[in-house]
């Protein structure tokens, strides 16, 4: 049995949706592949979040993509995390990076990249990218994937 998963609190156990948002719910376990590059991708296509200024919701699929170092995130309490946002005031752009740090702080990826693929509300779609790699070789590919960023469409 992998001694590292006991310190998981959500997998496994019945737990409330978070109303605000809340980095704290983040959970991480050891990566038993570190000597491997691979791609790790999570979709929410049900991300929603509140406008600061008017209160209204609104809704993207949100695209979380990472190359692991020794962590990687327990999903229950990334979804959770996700959820808190529900009623969380921010813009587009501020919601992507605020996400980008809390999971680059708690991973400490090679690679991280989160993209919000906004649904339109007043005619136009906000679709906020930022990406970022550790040592020379992740910083080149953050650096192609953000001049390609349109592809992660």
């Amino acid at each position: 049995m992998r001694d590292d998963l006991d310190k998981l609190k959500t997998l496994g156990s019945r737990t409330s949706a978070p109303q605000t948002y809340d980095p704290s719910v983040l959970e991480a376990f050891s990566n038993r592949h570190p000597g491997r590059d691979y791609w790790v991708t999570f979709t929410a296509p049900e991300f929603t979040t509140l406008c600061p200024k008017t209160g209204q919701p609104d809704f993207a699929t949100l695209t979380i993509r990472y190359i692991p170092e020794k962590r990687l995130v327990e999903s229950k309490s990334l979804k959770l995390y996700l959820f808190g946002f529900r009623n969380h005031g921010d813009f587009h752009e501020d919601v992507v990076n605020i996400i980008y740090n809390d999971l680059s702080r708690l991973l400490k990826p090679r690679y991280l990249e989160v993209f919000g693929k906004f649904a339109p509300r007043g005619g136009i779609s906000i679709d906020p990218f930022v990406n970022g790699g550790t040592g020379a070789k992740y910083k080149r590919l953050a650096a192609k994937r953000f001049d390609d960023w349109q592809g992660v469409r």
